[in-house]
């Protein structure tokens, strides 16, 4: 088994290679200043907002928000995996990955690829001349599926019978590895999918890696998914994505919707830019997968309960994804009807139709939040705060984020500003501004913590300048634990790269966050960085000290202080 590539040999690819270089042997680049720009590779656009930046070696669209890396350009445009990405880098910088990593995991799962390939072709061909093929032909004849149609998405046949791949392909560990069979103590082992209609899930490059087996006549369950394999996990994969991309690099929008079925049924009809999940809840690992290829996101779920529910766990999960330039819609479909049928009896037009009127995800975010609530009351109107802010807190802080606290604060009768400092958690730090600061404010709240990591992704040196964190950790300031992250990984590498400090961050909960603060005009000269960055930590130390000095001061009152806790008071008192 291959071992984790180390930090440390990420941190010095990143610093040897040049990703104009990268980026520019793909796409066509032109100066612009500082930077190069582009018409963005992965959107449809007229005017460049796709701009790499020589300095903090990462590519930045301003349009959809696809951003990273060298290593994430060739991720996304070559559709490699991280490790074939590295690989590709490393020989272009004449670096040898470290031994103990050395062995790919595409390598040691390629037996697994091929056996998946191989149960494709046997599943395809037993579609085509089974004897017990004509149930599943009749039943695709019925949905409508054309033989173009199936033959895109590699649609197949599983006969009845418990060990037709079995006996065919032979190699028993690796189907078991795979997930095409099962086996049974004793030594009994059977196929997994049997009697089924077989939908080949794909990866970026086209790879089989699973499936999904939708069952003929009235067994259980309905869908059958391939199990987690080492090349197959459910809540990563995006069935249809493959497919789409073949057709349209670069979608104006992506049709989220619940069943294999569906997206087959919407391409039968041209409307091939449909995905789904793998019979689980939409993730956001998912939703910015599908950002990185579009600017707009369509959720079709059930109008039932469940289908609410279900939009409900995507739109949490869309939240950290969300920023400027994006946005999420949900179409609701009537009462018994999901996307197949409603496509098959008002066609293609009046399908398109629906989709203009999706919801946009703030409207039906607020009803959804006010269904129970009575805004014509203080107690409602509070209620309805607590529901909102937990939701608000997940948006990536911009002008998006703005507007919903403005729309929230309209409803709940309060100031924007100080509903801002309660999703912040400072509160307590209001201070009178200038009307003019206010408006700068309200587009990009500057906040200690957000200015302190800003600049030290634009100067990673800058870590070393701390000498001590002064009890920062204790501080009760939402967004200290990452800076403190960046701080330990800076001080000990006080050579690193921005790029290869974001990498560190890559696929985390905080990647979000930070690309957006790389990209953040913060109005701060390049000769005044080092005395704000401080001036930042040290506000956040005067923060914490003063939240900690009340804590002590209740505890004083009450007759509570202990020894060491009277002299930290004092010291604190002192200043």
């Amino acid at each position: 088994m291959a071992g984790r590539i180390p930090d440390q040999f990420i941190d010095e690819l990143l610093a040897r290679v040049d990703i104009v270089d990268v980026i520019g042997e793909r796409i066509q680049l032109k100066r612009a200043g500082a930077n190069h720009q582009a018409l963005c590779p992965f959107h449809t656009e007229k005017t460049p907002s796709f701009t790499v930046s020589p300095t903090k070696q990462f590519y930045h669209c301003f349009g959809c928000g696809a951003h990273g890396t060298a290593i994430r350009f060739l991720m996304e445009y070559d559709r490699m995996d991280f490790r074939e990405a590295v690989a590709a880098l490393a020989q272009m910088a004449g670096l040898e990955i470290p031994e103990q990593a050395r062995d790919a995991p595409t390598e040691s799962h390629e037996p697994l690829y091929r056996v998946l390939a191989r149960a494709t072709e046997l599943y395809r061909g037993w579609l085509r001349r089974h004897p017990e093929r004509e149930r599943a032909v009749e039943y695709l004849r019925r949905r409508g599926v054309s033989g173009e149609v199936a033959a895109r998405y590699g649609l197949g046949f599983a006969p009845p019978g418990w060990d037709n791949l079995l006996r065919e392909l032979g190699d028993r560990d690796a189907l078991v590895r795979a997930g095409m069979v099962v086996e049974k103590e004793g030594g009994r082992a059977y196929d997994r999918f049997r009697d089924r209609i077989m939908f080949p899930i794909r990866d970026r490059r086209g790879r089989v890696i699973g499936f999904g087996g939708r069952v003929l006549g009235e067994g259980e369950p309905k869908y059958l998914n391939s199990p987690e394999t080492p090349v197959f996990h459910k809540g990563q994969g995006l069935y249809g994505l493959y497919e789409l991309l073949e057709v349209d690099r670069r979608p104006a929008d992506i049709i989220v919707v619940e069943g294999y079925m569906d997206v087959v049924a919407l391409a039968q009809f041209g409307v091939s830019r449909a995905v789904a999940t793998l019979g689980t809840a939409t993730g956001t690992r998912q939703v910015e997968r599908l950002f990185r290829v579009t600017s707009d996101l369509v959720f079709c779920f059930d109008g039932d309960e469940a289908g609410r529910q279900a939009a409900w766990r995507a739109l949490e999960a869309s939240l950290p994804a969300l920023r400027d330039g994006r946005q999420v819609r949900f179409l609701f479909l009537p009462e018994g009807e999901d996307p197949d049928s409603l496509v098959r009896s008002r066609g293609r037009e009046g399908f398109e139709a629906l989709l203009a009127e999706a919801e946009p995800l703030s409207d039906w975010l607020f009803q959804r939040l006010t269904e129970e609530v009575d805004l014509a009351s203080m107690d409602g109107r509070a209620r309805l705060v607590d529901r909102a802010v937990p939701l608000l807190r997940r948006l990536p802080p911009d002008v998006y984020r703005h507007m919903m606290v403005e729309r929230l604060a309209g409803l709940a009768r309060l100031d924007a500003d100080y509903l801002e400092s309660v999703i912040e958690g400072t509160e307590t730090m209001a201070r009178p501004t200038r009307k003019a600061e206010q408006v700068d404010d309200r587009a990009v709240r500057r906040t200690p913590v957000r200015l302190a990591v800003a600049l030290l992704l634009q100067r990673p040196a800058l870590g070393a300048a701390v000498e001590d964190t002064g009890g920062m950790a204790d501080a009760d300031v939402p967004g200290v634990g990452l800076l403190l992250q960046l701080l330990e990984i800076t001080r000990s590498d006080p050579h690193i790269t921005t790029s290869a400090l974001l990498e560190r961050f890559r696929d985390s909960e905080h990647e979000t966050a930070l690309w957006w603060l790389a990209t953040w005009d913060h109005l701060v000269p390049e000769s005044g960085l080092e005395r704000e960055f401080l001036d930042a930590i040290g506000r956040i130390q005067a923060l914490r000290n003063e939240k900690r000095l009340q804590y002590l001061n209740e505890r004083l009152q009450r007759g509570e202080l202990t020894r060491d806790e009277w002299q930290e008071w004092v010291a604190l008192k002192r200043g």
